[in-house]
């Protein structure tokens, strides 16, 4: 009997060695009359930057340092997860008028706001106009449904009650103007989420039609929301990070993704490959496929079954952290139509997967009624991506394996 174990996506030498080392002990352990072989594929079939990342928008972008358009993304991209974040802002900190003291110190007592008027502006706004050029720009940019609810939420919030108490004169005002206009629309953005189709030229021109309702001038805000917010923008929301890592990323997650998309590109070869390692040796083999391997197990067995040619010497498949049983859900394996039973000609199966790796999934509900596949849970007591790693070091999977190899009588 004989094992061959096929490693997963994003491995290269160096880090097969180690799994395949640890994969090789445990098994021996446990079949000491047993053939531990491993097929790395990692170097021969992986991807690899072809024209060295010159794709990559950046990758050679001098120290990281921010592009055009990298802080006003920043600051929306704030505003969008916190639509009322400017707003809050100007009630907490009110605004430096010179005196010494946040609010104006020469306010007549009784006399309303500049903000005030400001609110009750807002509070006039009703959803969307029958017509214009702002009612074309919220039904043409998808924020038309989620645009009177935004009003609402702005216009009845504690932060713009605050911040129009605050806005004494008319400079505040007008800032608060904008302030608003900008929540309601981060707002509208937020609610449609990904089925918004707004540019951020008609995002802008939003504000500013909105603004100059509310008596402002369509300026960005100033003073305390913009020297407090732009930075904050820059340094918490996830826009700025990935412009500037966007490289060193790409590069970074090349081996691990792009293994995977070129499989389902060119998985020919890789398959084929398998396919003779597989007969290299006469008599039964456990194949033990990680991963991306498990998916490539899979395709193979299945397509050389459904040709009526099952692959010589395969006794059991062991797809460990495998993503195989979602790719058939989408129709996305090469080896198996859409919706259909495993071929007659396949070997058993076991499944094995931990709920905390995300990269695992369940066979036996996939293919419900087929004796031939069995799940197993393993858990590792670690949050993923340590989880997909962490299989081979626990006994529990070794042990049961030792019990496929049983009820398949492998000898």
């Amino acid at each position: 009997m004989r094992f061959l174990f096929v490693h997963g996506t994003g491995v290269r030498r160096e880090r097969h060695d180690t799994l395949f080392g640890l994969v090789r002990e445990r098994l021996t352990a446990r079949f000491p009359d047993g053939a531990v072989d491993s097929c790395f594929w990692g170097e021969r079939f992986g991807a690899t930057l072809g024209a060295d990342g010159r794709s990559v928008p950046g990758l050679r972008a001098p120290d990281g340092a921010p592009g055009p358009g990298d802080a006003e993304t920043a600051e929306w991209a704030l505003l969008i997860a916190d639509p009322l974040c400017e707003v809050r802002v100007l009630a907490e900190a009110g605004w430096d008028t010179g005196t010494g003291a946040d609010d104006d110190a020469f306010a007549m007592p009784g006399v309303r706001s500049a903000g005030a008027g400001v609110l009750e502006l807002l509070a006039g706004v009703r959803g969307v106009p029958d017509g214009g050029e702002q009612a074309a720009l919220l039904l043409g940019t998808g924020l038309a449904a989620g645009f009177p609810a935004a009003l609402e939420t702005v216009a009845r919030s504690a932060e713009a009650a605050r911040a129009g108490a605050r806005a004494t004169g008319q400079p505040q005002a007008r800032e608060l103007a904008t302030a608003l206009a900008r929540a309601v629309t981060a707002a509208a953005l937020a609610s449609a989420g990904a089925e918004a189709d707004c540019t951020g030229a008609e995002r802008d021109r939003l504000v500013e039609l909105l603004t100059t309702r509310l008596g402002g001038d369509a300026r960005v805000p100033g003073a305390r929301a913009a020297a407090v917010l732009g930075r904050l923008a820059m340094r918490v929301t996830t826009q700025p990070l990935l412009n500037a890592w966007r490289g060193s990323l790409t590069v970074g997650a090349t081996p691990a993704l792009g293994d995977i998309l070129r499989y389902q590109a060119r998985g020919a070869g890789l398959r084929a490959f398998l396919h003779d390692r597989i007969t290299a040796e006469p008599g039964p083999t456990v194949l033990i496929g990680h991963s991306l391997g498990g998916i490539a197990l899979v395709d193979l067995l299945a397509l050389a079954a459904a040709r009526g040619e099952p692959v010589p010497g395969a006794a059991l498949l062991v797809t460990v952290g495998s993503q195989a049983p979602f790719l058939h859900e989408l129709g996305a394996l090469a080896g198996i139509a859409p919706a259909a039973s495993l071929p007659y000609a396949f070997p058993r199966w076991l499944n094995v997967y931990d709920r905390h790796d995300v990269l695992s999934y369940l066979a036996e509900p996939v293919f419900p009624g087929d004796p031939r596949v069995r799940d197993h849970e393993i858990g590792s007591g670690q949050p993923f991506p340590a989880c997909h790693s962490a299989y081979w070091k626990q006994d529990s999977l070794y042990a049961r394996i030792e019990q496929a190899v049983d009820e398949a009588e492998i000898g």
